[in-house]
């Protein structure tokens, strides 16, 4: 059976359907013949058959994104509420999909579900695009006969998800591109302009202001070490990147640090509790038990000291004790979302709380964006300005000299 899976490829057909409407796709098989089987099974009536043509070396495959797998369980639910078969459904949306490689993906978690296999069972086989949280409530989905119905929440919670994410780095790209920007002209400046202002300075034959000096000695030091200034600070990224790749310490203290910084810190804080919230309600909602649905959410919300956290007090719910005590006891959640809790408790609606407290941080999430954009700008411009004009001014002060001896 391994063998045969081995030899599948990914065929394209045309053909008619049961209306006698044109129609194509892509299927996975064994030979032209098995697919023409398959197909003439699925009410089809193949007319052309053919092996898939290799993409092109050096073509580079388009990446699948969350954004991608959020569409396709939004288009899998729709189709789903409306009748579609699953099998046909992942056809329809596969062959509609604009992303090549999430295209094969579903074609071939559609071949598995043709082969008897249940759609959590194939999914799973496909960890880097379906998490835990996504194959769990896709098994509860089917378990109890509510998957379009399960489908739906997963497409919610994705959306919203990405949204978030999308949010928080709305308010990390700007300043970090303008503190780019800044420093690549700040080097241009000193690399290419000063050193002609050193020249005229030299024949002019003065003594130079303290802060033309100071400029001109930086200026000769970036000359001098431009490659090791520029090699450290790639080093630098490249360190980091596969320190917060490899090392589970340093995202620990990384984790840690982010929610200490001022401004910043106030708005990872939100979106992690805005997520803890959503995919907590997501899962209690589907009908997970609670301990069990705590030990997914440790592992998606985000952030190392929520994680740790979840995890004990996941500890302390599987004895007996109340969420609310447990999250109070933690010291990370504001009493606001210990109160909604506690009052989701009392009233057996936890799932629903837990929804609000997601949407108001999302909504907390995005004010704060929209604020520190608009309190960054006029801050970064001035800075950027300072930069500049201090390097303007500090070049300017010997001509202003010189006119004053004429």
């Amino acid at each position: 059976m391994a063998a045969q899976a081995e030899k599948q490829v990914t065929f394209v057909w045309e053909g008619l359907d049961k209306q006698g409407n044109k129609t194509k796709g892509e299927i996975r098989g064994i030979s032209n013949a098995l697919v023409k089987a398959t197909l003439r099974k699925q009410g089809i009536n193949p007319l052309k058959v053919k092996p898939k043509p290799k993409p092109l070396l050096g073509a580079r495959k388009k990446k699948i994104v969350p954004k991608d797998v959020a569409v396709f369980s939004r288009q899998l639910a729709t189709m789903m509420k409306a009748g579609v078969p699953l099998v046909q459904s992942f056809d329809i949306v596969a062959r509609g999909h604009e992303n090549p490689s999430m295209q094969a993906l579903l074609l071939a978690i559609k071949t598995d579900i043709e082969g008897g296999t249940s759609l959590a069972e194939a999914l799973a086989k496909h960890p880097r695009y379906f998490n835990d949280l996504f194959c769990n409530l896709v098994h509860a989905g089917e378990q109890a006969g509510i998957l379009e119905d399960l489908l739906s929440r997963l497409a919610t919670y994705l959306e919203k998800t990405e949204s978030i994410k999308g949010k928080v780095k709305k308010a990390m790209f700007y300043p970090t591109a303008v503190i780019v920007v800044a420093f690549i002209i700040t080097t241009i400046l000193l690399i290419f302009v000063i050193p002609q202002f050193e020249a005229m300075f030299t024949n002019f034959g003065g003594d130079l202001p303290a802060l033309t000096k100071m400029v001109v000695a930086l200026s000769e030091y970036f000359q001098k070490f431009w490659y090791i200034i520029f090699l450290g600070i790639g080093g630098a990224i490249f360190g980091i990147a596969k320190l917060k790749q490899n090392s589970v310490p340093f995202n620990r203290a990384m984790d840690k640090l982010i929610l200490k910084l001022p401004i910043m810190g106030n708005i990872f804080t939100k979106a992690v509790i805005a997520r803890f919230a959503r995919t907590l309600s997501t899962m209690f909602a589907a009908g997970v038990p609670l301990v069990e649905a705590m030990d997914t959410v440790a592992g998606t919300v985000g952030n190392s000291v929520y994680g740790d956290a979840i995890y004990i007090m996941r500890d302390q719910v599987a004895t007996g004790q109340q969420l609310q005590l447990c999250m109070r006891q933690a010291n990370l959640f504001p009493n606001m979302v210990i109160q909604m809790v506690a009052i989701g408790e009392e009233t057996g609606s936890l799932d629903g709380m837990l929804a609000k407290v997601a949407d108001f941080y999302e909504e907390e999430v995005d004010d704060a964006v929209d604020g520190l954009s608009s309190l960054l700008e006029p801050l970064i411009m001035a800075l950027l300005g300072i930069i500049i004009g201090t390097l303007v001014i500090a070049m300017y002060l010997p001509i202003f000299k010189m006119g004053q001896v004429v």
